[in-house]
């Protein structure tokens, strides 16, 4: 009896650890790969181009304790070398820092998602202040169209390709919130543009110099 109960014990033992070694595994398959900043450079949109506005998705990121991962602002700039931000980010599934499945691909980030307010999360797991919060802070910069393209018209939608401060110039943004004002009042990517570049002219727009990242592996 004695043998019998001790080789149970030890069997119940083993499928225990191998439960926890496999814990990891299951765990990193939807660790974080998109967040909101939860602080921009500070410096209003102009965030060193798009290689400054990766590095500080990368800085962020691993601020979190979530390494390993190659980061990549959605942020479109216009030009003969423009790029479109939704060839930036890789192919997804993307969760946010709660292991919450946001978008399981580009075209399910750009139709019928899981984005809110609630699962938009910046690195440290926190919901972004929206609209009816003080302050607000619901306008993320994109500078990208509703298709998760460029803009192709005449203006600055994108703050001189992210190396403006300036009160001129402009640069599109969406609502993560899903709520507003705007022609998109309800688009996370494509709202309206901002009343200037400098980081007071994004805060009286409604923002704070706040974009999204995403892990493209």
């Amino acid at each position: 009896m004695t043998r019998t109960r001790s080789f149970g014990i030890a069997l119940l033992s083993a499928v225990a650890l191998a439960a926890v070694i496999a814990a990891p595994a299951a765990t990193q398959s939807n660790s974080m790969s998109f967040f909101i900043t939860s602080a921009g450079p500070g410096d209003g949109a102009n965030l060193g181009g798009l290689e400054g506005a990766d590095a500080h998705c990368s800085m962020l990121a691993e601020a979190a304790m979530v390494g390993g991962k190659t980061w990549r602002a959605y942020l479109s700039t216009t030009g003969t070398t423009g790029v479109n931000a939704r060839d930036r980010i890789g192919s997804g599934p993307w969760y946010n820092a709660q292991g919450v499945e946001i978008a399981s691909s580009v075209d399910n980030l750009l139709g019928d998602n899981n984005l809110t307010k609630q699962t938009q999360l910046n690195e440290k797991g926190e919901i972004v202040n929206g609209r009816g919060d003080d302050p607000n802070m619901h306008d993320i910069l994109t500078g990208t169209q509703l298709d998760g393209t460029a803009w192709e018209g005449e203006g600055d939608t994108t703050c001189g390709n992210w190396t403006s401060n300036s009160a001129d110039g402009s640069a599109l943004v969406g609502h993560h919130d899903r709520t507003g004002g705007g022609a998109n009042p309800t688009h996370w990517s494509t709202a309206h543009g901002s009343r200037g570049c400098g980081q007071a002219n994004l805060q009286a727009t409604g923002g704070n110099g706040f974009y999204y990242c995403f892990a493209i592996d």
